[in-house]
C-alpha cells in the first residue's frame, strides 16, 4: 500500500466524526485534501456541513468538491477541525506548517470544539523535532527576530540551525497571509510546552508550528489498519 493510499485511509476514518449541520475546519496539506476530497462526495449525496478552510489552496479544493464556505468572521465556533501533521507525539503535540499555512491553521484550531489529525503512522514519533519547526515570522527585522529565536533554544536547552524557507525558483516563500518562514532543525524538542511559550514571547515571530493541547484525536493509517489514538 502506498504511502499516498494511507493517507486516504486516514481521511476516510475522520468522516465518521462528521455529522450533518456541523461547522468544518478544513486542514491543508496532502492529507487534509483527501479529506475535503472524500467530505465533498458526502456533500454531493446530501451531507449539509460548512467548512473554514485553512489555506488558499484548501479554499480552491473545497469550492472544486462544491462545499459551502464561511469565514470565521461570520461564525463564532466550530464544531470540528480536521487537518493533517508532520509530527505527532505521544501526548498528540504536533509540529505543522510544512504546507506553510501554520497561522491559519492555528486560528482555526483554536476556534474548534475539538481537532482531529490525520495522518500516515511515520508522522508518530516518540519525540518532536526530527521535522523542522516552522516559525512564521515577519520580514522587518529578521535578523533580530533570529537571535531571539536562537536564545530562545538556548533557554529550554536545545541548538540547531536556521534557514529561511525559499520557494523552489530560490526566492523566499511567502505565505498567504504575506510574512516569512524560518525552519528550525532541532532534532529533539525536549519541551514542546516551555519552547512554545518561548517563542510566543518574541515581537517578530508571528505564530510557530508547535500545536500545544489542541489535537484531541489522532487518526493514523498504517499497514495493520487505522490506530486511534486520544488525548490523555
Amino acid at each position: 500500500m502506498s504511502m499516498d493510499e494511507l493517507k486516504r485511509q486516514a481521511a476516510a476514518g475522520a468522516l465518521d466524526f462528521v455529522q450533518g449541520g456541523m461547522k468544518l475546519g478544513l486542514g491543508t496539506g496532502s492529507t487534509a485534501r483527501h479529506f475535503v476530497e472524500l467530505l465533498g462526495a458526502r456533500v454531493r449525496d446530501g451531507l449539509d456541513i460548512i467548512g473554514v478552510p485553512t489555506s488558499e489552496a484548501t479554499r480552491a479544493d473545497a469550492i472544486r468538491c462544491g462545499i459551502r464556505l464561511t469565514t470565521l468572521d461570520e461564525i463564532d465556533r466550530l464544531d470540528l477541525t480536521v487537518d493533517g501533521a508532520d509530527e505527532i507525539d505521544p501526548d498528540l503535540n504536533l509540529i505543522k506548517g510544512g504546507g506553510g499555512a501554520l497561522l491559519r491553521e492555528k486560528i482555526v484550531a483554536a476556534a474548534s470544539d475539538r481537532m482531529i489529525v490525520i495522518a500516515d503512522d511515520s508522522k508518530w514519533v516518540k519525540m518532536l523535532g526530527r521535522f523542522p519547526l516552522p516559525i512564521e515570522v515577519i520580514p522587518f527585522g529578521l535578523g533580530a527576530t533570529q537571535r531571539a529565536i536562537g536564545k530562545a533554544f538556548a533557554e529550554c536547552g536545545i541548538s540547531g540551525q536556521m534557514a529561511l524557507r525559499k520557494d523552489p525558483d530560490g526566492h523566499v516563500f511567502v505565505t498567504d497571509c504575506g510574512h516569512w518562514i524560518v525552519d528550525a532543525h532541532l532534532g529533539r524538542i525536549t519541551d514542546p510546552p516551555r519552547l512554545a511559550q518561548s517563542l510566543a514571547l518574541i515581537p517578530g515571530v508571528v505564530e510557530h508550528g508547535l500545536f500545544i493541547g489542541l489535537a484531541s484525536v489522532a487518526m493514523l493509517a498504517g499497514l495493520e489498519g487505522i490506530r486511534i489514538v486520544e488525548r490523555r
